[in-house]
């Protein structure tokens, strides 16, 4: 099922995984969308001619030094440009949605843990990622979808709001993220 490489240097390792973190951690769109209580070190692996990832969903918890770490949401993180290699698309399988990722360098995927996903075989070229793992203060993905949507509408239309509905509205924020941020 599996068949793909994996960085083992321990130094390489250690710094690539840090710039990446940093990265991460650093977006507020990642914040804003995943709500992460722990991070795991993101993983860096890459895919040769005929390699592939079969379909399969991830661990629901990882082992780090620290102690387990409830994964509620996988990333990949694109490293190389997608001209630069043929295949070895991201398939998800959300719903009745079949859905492929191949992005820029730098760009990243966030995905329920839980979901279906492969990694289609590469034919030309070598695909290079980072994976990691989150666990997320909403641990369930239906209500970490809501608040994020609630979250959105606030930003968007906070403004042209009057300022008595808006403080009613991040009443509802904040209450939610009480009730379901465990």
């Amino acid at each position: 099922m599996k068949n793909n490489q994996q960085l083992h240097d321990p130094q390489a390792y250690q710094q690539t995984s840090k710039l990446l973190f940093d990265a991460l951690i650093g977006c507020a769109e990642f914040h804003e969308f995943a709500f992460p209580q722990r991070v795991a070190p993101p993983l860096m692996t890459k895919y040769g001619v005929g390699q592939h990832y079969g379909l399969h969903p991830d661990s629901a918890t990882i082992n780090l030094p620290d102690g387990p770490l409830r994964s509620d949401l996988s990333c990949t993180i694109f490293l190389n440009d997608p001209a630069s290699y043929e295949g070895g698309a991201l398939h998800i399988l959300h719903g009745d949605d079949s859905l492929r990722f191949r992005l820029a360098a730098g760009m990243a995927v966030i995905y329920p843990s839980n979901t279906l996903h492969e990694v289609e075989p590469v034919t030309k070229g070598e695909r290079q990622v980072a994976i990691t793992f989150i666990q997320s203060k909403i641990a369930d993905n239906a209500k970490r979808d809501l608040l994020f949507n609630l979250n959105e509408v606030a930003a968007l239309e906070g403004n042209n709001m009057a300022a008595a509905n808006f403080s009613r509205l991040q009443l509802v924020q904040y209450n939610l993220m009480r009730m379901w941020g465990g």
